[in-house]
């Protein structure tokens, strides 16, 4: 006992000479740093305060897209020209600075303008949309945005066909969860669509060749 006793009091000496003390006040290191969740708090809410229709678009966040909900003013409807003006109307809310909750849980946007949607020409498939800037010339990210923003709205069929100025064809874009995941990766095509059919165009587009 006194040879324990002993050693106690040698290493507190020890302790005392190095400059530790031992203290029982907890020691207040500040807050843990934040995280940003990519989700906006609360259920259904609509990230822009204006009067408008509930519109989904992606926004970049934690180094993939997420959805959020939107309130944009836009004419919905079946007809060519409604799906362009939704898709006009979609493009807009992406190319928008996002809100202050948006940047608060992290999102952010990669689609910078001025970007403009127009009708398909002569000679492209039904469905088609073209940008004013060619889609292979956007920002990976950004054209991710577009594509998965396009694929779950009226503005598509969830075939995304896109176009840019000039006359080569329209190209069939897929959001797959990949896209998602990696949207600075090349976003995936299955190749320019026929006049026929995009549907079967995209379909032979994927389907391998043979010998």
């Amino acid at each position: 006992m006194l040879t324990r006793l002993t050693v106690v009091l040698v290493l507190t000496a020890l302790a005392a000479g190095c400059g530790i003390r031992t203290t029982s006040v907890p020691v207040d290191a500040g807050p843990a740093p934040s995280r940003k969740p990519c989700e906006i708090s609360g259920k259904d809410v609509i990230t822009q305060a204006r009067p408008g229709v509930p519109v989904r678009i992606y926004l970049a966040c934690s180094s993939g897209l997420a959805s959020v909900e939107r309130a944009a003013r836009i004419q919905q409807g079946k007809s060519p020209d409604d799906r362009v003006r939704i898709a006009q109307g979609l493009l807009d809310e992406l190319q928008a600075q996002p809100s202050a909750d948006e940047r608060e849980a992290g999102f952010s946007t990669a689609v910078r303008g001025p970007l403009v949607i127009s009708a398909s020409r002569d000679g492209d498939p039904a469905g088609a949309l073209r940008l004013s800037r060619r889609p292979e010339d956007l920002p990976a990210t950004a054209l991710a945005q577009i594509v998965c923003t396009f694929a779950e709205s009226e503005a598509t069929d969830g075939q995304v066909v896109l176009g840019g100025p000039g006359d080569y064809p329209p190209r069939v874009y897929g959001c797959t969860r990949a896209t998602k995941a990696q949207p600075d990766a090349p976003v995936p095509t299955l190749g320019p669509v026929s006049t026929a059919s995009p549907t079967a165009s995209a379909t032979a587009s994927a389907s391998p060749s043979g010998p």
